[in-house]
Protein backbone atom coordinates (compact mmCIF):
# COMPACT_ATOMS: atom_id res chain seq x y z
CA UNK A 1 0.00 0.00 0.00
CA UNK A 2 1.17 3.56 -0.62
CA UNK A 3 1.74 5.82 2.39
CA UNK A 4 -0.85 8.34 1.18
CA UNK A 5 -4.15 8.11 -0.67
CA UNK A 6 -5.09 11.40 -2.32
CA UNK A 7 -8.86 11.66 -2.79
CA UNK A 8 -10.39 14.09 -5.27
CA UNK A 9 -14.19 14.39 -5.34
CA UNK A 10 -15.22 15.68 -8.74
CA UNK A 11 -18.48 17.08 -10.06
CA UNK A 12 -18.25 18.73 -13.47
CA UNK A 13 -14.70 19.80 -12.73
CA UNK A 14 -13.72 19.83 -16.39
CA UNK A 15 -10.25 21.18 -17.08
CA UNK A 16 -9.74 21.89 -13.36
CA UNK A 17 -9.64 18.16 -12.64
CA UNK A 18 -7.08 17.52 -15.35
CA UNK A 19 -4.91 20.36 -14.04
CA UNK A 20 -5.10 19.02 -10.47
CA UNK A 21 -4.08 15.52 -11.57
CA UNK A 22 -1.22 16.92 -13.64
CA UNK A 23 0.01 18.81 -10.56
CA UNK A 24 -0.15 15.60 -8.52
CA UNK A 25 1.87 13.74 -11.14
CA UNK A 26 4.64 16.30 -10.66
CA UNK A 27 4.98 15.70 -6.91
CA UNK A 28 8.48 15.13 -5.55
CA UNK A 29 7.03 12.65 -3.03
CA UNK A 30 5.96 9.56 -4.96
CA UNK A 31 4.56 7.05 -2.44
CA UNK A 32 0.90 7.86 -3.04
CA UNK A 33 -2.14 6.88 -5.05
CA UNK A 34 -4.83 9.10 -6.58
CA UNK A 35 -8.48 8.18 -6.05
CA UNK A 36 -10.95 10.22 -8.10
CA UNK A 37 -14.59 9.95 -7.01
CA UNK A 38 -16.84 11.29 -9.74
CA UNK A 39 -20.26 12.41 -8.53
CA UNK A 40 -22.14 11.60 -11.75
CA UNK A 41 -20.63 14.47 -13.72
CA UNK A 42 -22.39 15.52 -16.92
CA UNK A 43 -19.45 17.37 -18.48
CA UNK A 44 -16.25 16.06 -20.04
CA UNK A 45 -14.39 15.81 -16.72
CA UNK A 46 -13.32 12.21 -17.17
CA UNK A 47 -12.24 12.49 -20.79
CA UNK A 48 -8.53 12.50 -21.55
CA UNK A 49 -7.36 12.34 -17.94
CA UNK A 50 -3.58 12.70 -17.88
CA UNK A 51 -1.58 9.49 -17.85
CA UNK A 52 -0.36 9.07 -14.31
CA UNK A 53 3.07 7.75 -13.35
CA UNK A 54 1.43 7.17 -9.96
CA UNK A 55 -1.59 4.86 -9.66
CA UNK A 56 -4.97 6.46 -10.36
CA UNK A 57 -8.24 4.80 -9.45
CA UNK A 58 -11.57 6.12 -10.70
CA UNK A 59 -14.74 5.57 -8.68
CA UNK A 60 -18.03 6.50 -10.36
CA UNK A 61 -20.95 7.37 -8.10
CA UNK A 62 -24.42 6.89 -9.55
CA UNK A 63 -25.59 10.27 -8.24
CA UNK A 64 -24.15 13.47 -6.83
CA UNK A 65 -23.20 12.57 -3.26
CA UNK A 66 -21.75 15.99 -2.46
CA UNK A 67 -18.29 16.59 -1.06
CA UNK A 68 -19.12 14.74 2.16
CA UNK A 69 -20.68 11.67 0.58
CA UNK A 70 -18.12 11.45 -2.20
CA UNK A 71 -15.22 11.47 0.24
CA UNK A 72 -16.98 8.96 2.49
CA UNK A 73 -17.42 6.62 -0.46
CA UNK A 74 -13.65 6.58 -0.93
CA UNK A 75 -12.85 6.47 2.79
CA UNK A 76 -15.24 3.60 3.36
CA UNK A 77 -14.45 1.42 0.35
CA UNK A 78 -11.16 2.43 -1.26
CA UNK A 79 -8.72 4.24 1.02
CA UNK A 80 -6.13 1.87 2.49
CA UNK A 81 -3.15 4.17 3.17
CA UNK A 82 -2.06 5.42 6.58
CA UNK A 83 -2.53 9.03 5.51
CA UNK A 84 -5.50 10.55 3.70
CA UNK A 85 -4.96 13.70 1.63
CA UNK A 86 -8.00 15.54 0.35
CA UNK A 87 -7.76 17.77 -2.70
CA UNK A 88 -10.42 19.72 -4.59
CA UNK A 89 -10.42 19.56 -8.39
CA UNK A 90 -9.86 23.33 -8.41
CA UNK A 91 -6.81 23.12 -6.09
CA UNK A 92 -3.42 22.71 -7.74
CA UNK A 93 -0.57 21.62 -5.46
CA UNK A 94 2.97 22.80 -5.99
CA UNK A 95 5.48 19.99 -6.58
CA UNK A 96 6.63 19.63 -2.95
CA UNK A 97 3.14 19.82 -1.40
CA UNK A 98 2.99 16.20 -0.27
CA UNK A 99 6.69 16.13 0.60
CA UNK A 100 6.25 19.08 2.98
CA UNK A 101 3.13 17.58 4.50
CA UNK A 102 4.81 14.23 5.20
CA UNK A 103 7.88 15.94 6.63
CA UNK A 104 5.59 17.76 9.08
CA UNK A 105 4.03 14.47 10.19
CA UNK A 106 7.50 13.18 11.06
CA UNK A 107 8.72 16.30 12.85
CA UNK A 108 5.53 17.03 14.77
CA UNK A 109 4.02 13.77 15.93
CA UNK A 110 1.93 15.58 18.54
CA UNK A 111 -0.27 16.77 15.66
CA UNK A 112 -2.67 14.44 13.86
CA UNK A 113 -4.03 16.49 10.96
CA UNK A 114 -2.59 19.28 8.86
CA UNK A 115 -3.56 22.30 6.80
CA UNK A 116 -1.51 24.02 4.14
CA UNK A 117 -0.92 27.45 2.64
CA UNK A 118 -3.59 28.10 0.02
CA UNK A 119 -2.94 30.93 -2.41
CA UNK A 120 -5.36 32.40 -4.91
CA UNK A 121 -4.84 30.61 -8.23
CA UNK A 122 -5.89 33.76 -10.09
CA UNK A 123 -3.47 35.95 -8.10
CA UNK A 124 -0.80 33.94 -6.23
CA UNK A 125 0.34 37.07 -4.38
CA UNK A 126 -2.88 36.83 -2.36
CA UNK A 127 -3.97 34.13 0.04
CA UNK A 128 -7.02 31.93 -0.19
CA UNK A 129 -6.44 30.83 3.41
CA UNK A 130 -4.06 29.35 5.97
CA UNK A 131 -6.46 27.25 8.04
CA UNK A 132 -9.95 27.51 9.50
CA UNK A 133 -10.89 29.72 12.43
CA UNK A 134 -13.87 28.78 14.62
CA UNK A 135 -15.51 31.54 16.66
CA UNK A 136 -17.44 30.91 19.87
CA UNK A 137 -20.61 32.04 18.08
CA UNK A 138 -20.31 29.24 15.53
CA UNK A 139 -19.06 31.52 12.77
CA UNK A 140 -16.06 30.13 10.93
CA UNK A 141 -13.78 31.39 8.19
CA UNK A 142 -10.48 30.79 6.45
CA UNK A 143 -7.75 32.77 8.15
CA UNK A 144 -5.94 35.08 5.75
CA UNK A 145 -8.56 34.76 3.00
CA UNK A 146 -8.07 37.60 0.51
CA UNK A 147 -5.00 38.95 2.32
CA UNK A 148 -1.64 39.71 0.74
CA UNK A 149 0.69 36.75 1.11
CA UNK A 150 3.91 37.44 2.95
CA UNK A 151 6.18 36.75 5.94
CA UNK A 152 3.33 37.26 8.41
CA UNK A 153 1.99 33.86 7.32
CA UNK A 154 5.32 32.02 7.23
CA UNK A 155 5.33 30.61 10.76
CA UNK A 156 3.95 27.13 11.45
CA UNK A 157 1.26 27.22 14.13
CA UNK A 158 -1.62 25.32 15.62
CA UNK A 159 -4.93 25.97 13.87
CA UNK A 160 -8.48 24.89 14.61
CA UNK A 161 -8.67 22.82 11.46
CA UNK A 162 -7.74 22.71 7.78
CA UNK A 163 -9.77 23.65 4.75
CA UNK A 164 -10.47 20.24 3.25
CA UNK A 165 -9.88 21.61 -0.26
CA UNK A 166 -6.26 20.67 0.50
CA UNK A 167 -5.60 18.84 3.77
CA UNK A 168 -3.92 15.82 5.32
CA UNK A 169 -5.46 13.48 7.93
CA UNK A 170 -4.54 10.17 9.50
CA UNK A 171 -7.01 7.75 7.96
CA UNK A 172 -7.69 5.83 11.18
CA UNK A 173 -8.60 9.04 13.01
CA UNK A 174 -11.09 10.09 10.36
CA UNK A 175 -12.76 6.69 10.43
CA UNK A 176 -12.84 6.58 14.23
CA UNK A 177 -14.81 9.84 14.51
CA UNK A 178 -17.24 8.85 11.77
CA UNK A 179 -15.74 10.60 8.72
CA UNK A 180 -17.88 13.32 7.11
CA UNK A 181 -21.50 14.01 8.00
CA UNK A 182 -23.30 13.34 4.73
CA UNK A 183 -26.31 15.43 5.75
CA UNK A 184 -24.07 18.49 5.30
CA UNK A 185 -23.61 17.57 1.61
CA UNK A 186 -21.01 20.31 1.15
CA UNK A 187 -19.72 23.41 2.97
CA UNK A 188 -18.72 23.36 6.66
CA UNK A 189 -18.44 19.57 6.55
CA UNK A 190 -14.70 19.99 7.01
CA UNK A 191 -15.27 22.29 10.01
CA UNK A 192 -17.60 19.69 11.50
CA UNK A 193 -15.00 16.97 10.98
CA UNK A 194 -12.24 19.12 12.48
CA UNK A 195 -14.43 19.82 15.53
CA UNK A 196 -15.01 16.11 16.11
CA UNK A 197 -11.30 15.38 15.73
CA UNK A 198 -10.67 18.11 18.29
CA UNK A 199 -13.20 16.57 20.66
CA UNK A 200 -11.28 13.31 20.22
CA UNK A 201 -8.20 15.05 21.62
CA UNK A 202 -6.36 15.57 18.33
CA UNK A 203 -4.53 18.71 17.21
CA UNK A 204 -4.07 20.41 13.83
CA UNK A 205 -0.98 22.17 12.46
CA UNK A 206 -0.55 24.72 9.69
CA UNK A 207 2.31 23.79 7.33
CA UNK A 208 3.22 27.03 5.53
CA UNK A 209 5.66 25.53 3.04
CA UNK A 210 3.06 23.06 1.72
CA UNK A 211 1.35 25.19 -0.92
CA UNK A 212 -1.61 24.82 -3.26
CA UNK A 213 -3.13 27.29 -5.69
CA UNK A 214 -6.90 27.29 -5.20
CA UNK A 215 -9.56 28.74 -7.45
CA UNK A 216 -12.01 29.03 -4.52
CA UNK A 217 -15.56 27.97 -5.48
CA UNK A 218 -14.32 27.63 -9.03
CA UNK A 219 -16.94 24.96 -9.71
CA UNK A 220 -20.04 25.90 -7.68
CA UNK A 221 -19.63 29.66 -8.10
CA UNK A 222 -18.30 32.26 -5.69
CA UNK A 223 -21.03 33.52 -3.36
CA UNK A 224 -23.70 31.59 -5.25
CA UNK A 225 -27.05 30.86 -3.64
CA UNK A 226 -26.02 27.20 -3.56
CA UNK A 227 -22.94 28.05 -1.50
CA UNK A 228 -24.80 30.48 0.77
CA UNK A 229 -27.58 28.00 1.47
CA UNK A 230 -25.34 25.12 2.50
CA UNK A 231 -22.87 27.27 4.43
CA UNK A 232 -25.54 28.96 6.54
CA UNK A 233 -27.62 25.84 7.13
CA UNK A 234 -24.59 23.79 8.10
CA UNK A 235 -23.21 26.53 10.36
CA UNK A 236 -26.12 25.84 12.73
CA UNK A 237 -25.72 22.08 12.64
CA UNK A 238 -21.97 22.23 13.29
CA UNK A 239 -22.51 24.33 16.41
CA UNK A 240 -25.36 22.21 17.77
CA UNK A 241 -23.56 18.91 17.20
CA UNK A 242 -20.16 19.78 18.52
CA UNK A 243 -20.06 22.61 21.04
CA UNK A 244 -19.52 21.01 24.50
CA UNK A 245 -22.34 21.42 27.02
CA UNK A 246 -21.00 24.24 29.19
CA UNK A 247 -19.80 26.20 26.15
CA UNK A 248 -23.00 25.43 24.22
CA UNK A 249 -25.19 27.22 26.74
CA UNK A 250 -22.66 29.95 27.52
CA UNK A 251 -22.33 30.99 23.88
CA UNK A 252 -25.84 30.17 22.67
CA UNK A 253 -26.84 33.87 22.82
CA UNK A 254 -23.88 34.66 20.54
CA UNK A 255 -24.98 31.91 18.14
CA UNK A 256 -28.56 33.19 18.06
CA UNK A 257 -27.34 36.74 17.50
CA UNK A 258 -25.13 35.59 14.63
CA UNK A 259 -28.07 33.90 12.92
CA UNK A 260 -30.34 36.91 13.45
CA UNK A 261 -27.69 39.23 12.02
CA UNK A 262 -27.25 36.95 9.00
CA UNK A 263 -30.99 36.98 8.34
CA UNK A 264 -31.10 40.77 8.56
CA UNK A 265 -28.02 41.37 6.41
CA UNK A 266 -28.92 38.98 3.62
CA UNK A 267 -32.53 40.17 3.56
CA UNK A 268 -31.32 43.74 3.06
CA UNK A 269 -29.20 42.46 0.17
CA UNK A 270 -32.18 40.64 -1.35
CA UNK A 271 -30.58 37.22 -0.79
CA UNK A 272 -33.73 35.36 0.23
CA UNK A 273 -31.96 32.00 0.23
CA UNK A 274 -30.88 32.78 3.80
CA UNK A 275 -34.44 32.16 5.02
CA UNK A 276 -34.56 28.74 3.37
CA UNK A 277 -31.17 27.89 4.88
CA UNK A 278 -32.24 28.76 8.42
CA UNK A 279 -35.65 27.12 8.00
CA UNK A 280 -34.03 23.87 6.91
CA UNK A 281 -31.47 24.15 9.72
CA UNK A 282 -34.35 24.27 12.21
CA UNK A 283 -36.16 21.38 10.52
CA UNK A 284 -33.03 19.28 10.89
CA UNK A 285 -32.41 20.11 14.55
CA UNK A 286 -34.04 16.97 15.97
CA UNK A 287 -31.74 14.70 13.95
CA UNK A 288 -28.81 16.98 14.72
CA UNK A 289 -29.50 16.78 18.46
CA UNK A 290 -29.47 12.98 18.29
CA UNK A 291 -26.05 13.17 16.63
CA UNK A 292 -24.96 15.58 19.34
CA UNK A 293 -25.62 12.99 22.04
CA UNK A 294 -23.36 10.53 20.29
CA UNK A 295 -20.64 13.11 19.63
CA UNK A 296 -20.60 14.40 23.20
CA UNK A 297 -20.58 10.89 24.71
CA UNK A 298 -17.45 10.16 22.68
CA UNK A 299 -15.70 13.42 23.67
CA UNK A 300 -12.28 12.80 25.22
CA UNK A 301 -11.22 16.34 26.20
CA UNK A 302 -12.67 18.84 28.70
CA UNK A 303 -14.58 21.90 27.51
CA UNK A 304 -11.66 24.11 28.56
CA UNK A 305 -9.40 22.40 26.02
CA UNK A 306 -11.93 23.13 23.29
CA UNK A 307 -12.33 26.75 24.36
CA UNK A 308 -8.56 27.24 24.10
CA UNK A 309 -8.68 26.79 20.31
CA UNK A 310 -11.80 28.89 19.67
CA UNK A 311 -11.68 32.56 18.70
CA UNK A 312 -13.34 34.99 21.10
CA UNK A 313 -14.12 38.70 20.89
CA UNK A 314 -15.82 40.13 17.82
CA UNK A 315 -16.08 37.63 14.95
CA UNK A 316 -14.02 39.58 12.44
CA UNK A 317 -11.62 38.65 9.68
CA UNK A 318 -8.35 40.55 9.73
CA UNK A 319 -5.15 40.43 7.70
CA UNK A 320 -1.85 40.10 9.54
CA UNK A 321 0.63 42.93 9.32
Amino acid sequence: MPLVDVVIVNYNGGAYLRRAITALQAQTFRDFRIIVVDNASTDDSLEALPDAPVPLELVRASTNLGFAGGNNLAIRDRVAAEWLALLNPDAFPRPDWLERFLAATERHREFAFFGCRMVDAADPTRLDGVGDVYHVSGMHWRDGHGCADGPAYDAPEEIFGPCAAAALYRTADVRRVGAFDEDFFCYAEDVDLAFRLRLDGLRCRYVPDAVVEHMGSGIVGFRSDFARYHAHRNLVWAYVKNMPGALFWLYLPYHLALNAASLALFTLQGRWVIWRAKRDALLGLAACWRKRRSVQRARRVPAAAVRAVLRGGLPRRACRA
